[in-house]
């Protein structure tokens, strides 16, 4: 069957993975046409999908963003997609890609079903280690240099090269040499908010409260904040309970209704941290804040800030 669902919220994991997929099936000389549905219709690729080519016997046909369409405003073209998967062309290899899919809705149950599905998230400190590879790094500056960039693959991917060029001769790469050459990349807010929690759990409260302000960079209110906060803590005491059940990360992501099992990976380094008692405790603290701010005339920004000095 050559038809796969990737779903990836990183587009160089996308784009790895896809050349990886046209190697195996071994579509190398094939035609490749490639539809966002951001920009391009579904009906554009079905009709691709429904054509031979008179130039090769192969197609490729990349089917991108596909969370961007719901069923009911395009029920025909969905039909008509889920119809191919039925009996697709063996000679079309049609990869459906997405950042994120909407696990309750009928196009990614019916895709999942019919397609070879896989998350695929790289993972940045191994990324690092690979693409630095010849250089001296260690692991706090790895991890240092990937929070430096947000987490983010494809920039990493061009600061590694460009820490490369500058250590050219020493061969070494330290913090300072990622401080003076690279621009800081704010983080999506989940990846601030994870930042701001191991800084919580190593009891760091200078970086605990350089990430608080980070979120307040946002424009995020503290009573936002306090429900990101809270929403951490759940998902950690969460993943704590059901590692006792030595569950993999992929099994307690689908538990969870996670998307990807990296997030559940991230998590798991925050545990030895944290005993239930204090999890609950915390999310409890967390609670009563929200109430205090909701029916009292406080200053928000004081109480979190006071939270973070008392944990």
């Amino acid at each position: 069957m050559n038809n796969y669902l990737i779903e990836s919220e990183d587009s160089l994991s996308l784009q790895k993975e896809r050349n990886k997929m046209i190697q195996e099936n071994h579509f190398e000389e094939a035609s490749i046409n490639i539809y966002d549905l951001d920009e391009a219709s579904l009906d554009q690729a079905l009709e691709d999908l429904d054509t031979y080519s008179l130039l090769s016997n192969q197609k490729v046909i990349i089917i991108q963003n596909i969370e961007s369409i719901k069923y009911d405003d395009e029920k025909k073209a969905v039909d008509h997609l889920l119809k191919y998967l039925d009996s697709p062309n063996p000679d079309n290899l049609l990869i459906i890609e997405a950042r994120k899919l909407n696990n309750v809705s009928k196009i990614t149950k019916e895709l999942k079903k019919k397609c070879k599905y896989q998350t695929v998230e790289l993972d940045p400190k191994k990324y690092i280690k690979t693409s630095l590879e010849g250089y001296e790094i260690d692991n706090s500056t790895a991890f240092f240099l990937a929070e430096y960039c947000g987490n983010d693959i494809s920039k990493i991917s061009c600061e590694c090269e460009k820490l490369k060029n500058y250590k050219l001769k020493e061969k070494k790469i330290t913090k300072k040499d990622i401080e003076e050459i690279i621009i800081p990349k704010l983080g999506e807010e989940k990846e601030v908010t994870f930042s701001f929690t191991r800084a919580l759990a190593t009891r760091d409260k200078k970086m605990a409260l350089q990430k608080y302000r980070e979120l307040l960079s946002y424009n995020i209110e503290p009573l936002g904040i306090i429900g990101l906060l809270a929403s951490q803590f759940r998902i950690i005491y969460q993943v704590k309970l059901l590692t006792k059940e030595r569950l993999t990360n992929k099994e307690i992501a689908e538990k969870l209704n996670e998307n990807s099992d990296y997030r559940i990976a991230k998590t798991r380094e925050l545990i030895p941290y944290y005993t239930e008692e204090e999890l609950l405790k915390y999310m409890q603290s967390l609670a009563e804040m929200d109430y205090q701010m909701k029916t009292e005339d406080v200053d928000g920004n004081h109480l979190i800030e006071m939270f973070i000095l008392s944990v």
